[in-house]
């Protein structure tokens, strides 16, 4: 049967469909695609890697910007060393991927391939620190991870993924806490005006912190489906992996003491979130800042005239956005439809038309009407620009606007358990901070504390919403990815 531009489109399920959606968006979109021998993992193709590229970039910079650098560490973690720090190992044990045979022969000892870095990381500072003089250490990766998960999706959860892991040594606990808020900070500022996803910043309870912090500061994001994701994870470490390795210096008081450490992370299921937050029943809404392709041409045919006026129009747009145009000899439609399922911000349309009145039709992504805009030639560099712009910024506040309509208070278990059941979201409830109640809470509705409020986001006295104990504040409830 012949594929028309229409049956390409319906290829793809409603977005009110999501879980289906988010699954054939991502493989019609060429963002990435199964590894069936090895269940769990995936192949990031070309477009969906240039995507991460680009978060990398935006991202990278502001590390650097803040002191720190990159580095490389081995992916290889000998079970001794994952073993130094108790809780750390009890929580990764069951995701942990182990290597016990090198070629033919059996190892020594078993190595872990790495789930997160803490343990290497802490055997080499105890050996590049020694002095007050030599901190503080401001180290950043680029790596991959593996944990061996049970129930996997694209870039949500995958056996194999991608993401950057920082890993901080101070001199005091004050020093370290203002990393770990600083952090959190270019984490909310990244995925709020680069990726246009709404987030709460806020703490873990401590049931819900990383295995072996002190305490856990996080983002959280709101998908359409009302379900959580975690985005961006900040650890006060405190001295506990020093402690476990010998992290320690000589201070100016000739004192021996033990460093304060952090440890940060951001990975590639802000992809995920991306995906979901703006696309649409066409497929994904790519925010400009990160977009592999800001801007898509699209000649009507391949005529002289066309091509000359084209050329214009690239060299007009030369070194000031990524565009591609499109020579393909498929349909208009076509093409329309191949470039919105891919999630261009921005195309231009040209025809016999427009060369002859020496403009373009400029049609936003976004807009669910694809209202066409003609732009005469002269114009284009500068309304192209500020069009992106506007995209960039009409996502952020689109999904803020959401995130904002899907936080509710429960004054009731009852009216708790009602909205979890229907609308579902984020539930602002107050918690006596009795893990007791919180594990009750979520065996009975599958919802977890997502996260404490650093704002004035429910900072109010009242009773426990499980118990009615006497409760300080309420937090934030609601069932994750």
């Amino acid at each position: 049967m012949a594929v028309t531009s229409q049956s390409f489109q319906e290829e793809l399920p409603p977005k009110s469909d999501l879980s289906n959606w988010y699954v054939r968006v991502i493989l019609r979109a060429e963002l990435a695609d199964y590894f069936e021998p090895v269940g769990g993992c995936m192949v990031i193709r070309p477009y969906g890697y240039t995507l991460w590229e680009h978060m990398q970039a935006l991202l990278d910079a502001r590390f650097k910007a803040t002191g720190h650098s990159n580095a490389y560490f081995p992916l290889f973690v000998p079970e001794s060393l994952l073993k130094k720090e108790a809780e750390h190992v009890e929580g990764f044990a069951p995701e942990v991927a182990w290597v016990t045979e090198a070629g033919n022969e059996p190892l020594a000892e078993r190595l872990a391939i790495r789930p997160t870095s803490e343990s290497i990381i802490g055997l080499m500072y105890s050996k590049w620190i020694q002095s007050w003089r030599d901190l503080p250490v401001l180290i950043n990766l680029w790596n991959n991870v593996v944990r061996w998960e049970k129930r996997t999706r694209f870039f949500l959860r995958t056996t194999e993924f991608l993401w950057q892991e920082g890993h901080t040594a101070h001199r005091t606990e004050q020093d370290a806490l203002d990393e770990v808020l600083r952090i959190l900070d270019i984490y909310a500022d990244f995925v709020e005006n680069d990726l246009g996803i709404p987030v709460i910043k806020g703490y873990k309870s401590a049931a819900e912190k990383f295995a072996g912090a002190e305490k856990t500061y996080t983002i959280e994001a709101l998908m359409p489906d009302g379900l959580a994701l975690q985005s961006g994870t900040s650890h006060h470490l405190g001295q506990n992996f020093a402690r476990a390795f010998n992290i320690s210096f000589q201070d100016d008081d000739g004192q021996r003491k033990l460093v304060w450490t952090t440890s940060w992370g951001l990975s590639t299921r802000t992809i995920g979130a991306l995906i979901m937050v703006h696309g649409d029943d066409s497929g994904l809404i790519l925010p400009p800042h990160v977009a592999p392709i800001q801007l898509a041409i699209l000649p009507v045919r391949d005529e002289p005239d066309i091509r000359d006026f084209v050329g214009q129009v690239e060299q007009a747009l030369a070194g000031t956005v990524r565009l591609l145009t499109d020579w393909s000899d498929k349909r208009l439609g076509w093409k329309r439809s191949e470039w919105e399922l891919r999630g261009v911000p921005l195309r231009l349309e040209v025809g016999s038309r427009e060369v002859q009145e020496q403009r373009v039709d400029m049609v936003r992504r976004d807009d669910p009407g694809r209202t066409r805009y003609p732009v005469p030639l002269a114009d284009i560099p500068h309304v192209v620009a500020e069009t992106l712009e506007t995209i960039q910024r009409d996502l952020l506040r689109r999904a803020r606007a959401f995130l904002e309509a899907n936080i509710r208070p429960a004054a009731s278990y009852d009216e708790f358990k009602q909205i979890m059941e229907t609308t579902r979201g984020f539930i602002l409830a107050q918690w006596c901070g009795d893990p007791s109640c919180e594990a009750a809470i979520k065996a009975e509705t599958g919802a977890t504390i997502r996260c404490i409020p650093l704002s004035d986001l429910g900072n109010e006295p009242g009773q426990c919403v499980y118990d009615g104990r006497p409760s300080p504040r309420r937090v934030l409830f609601a069932r994750a990815y």
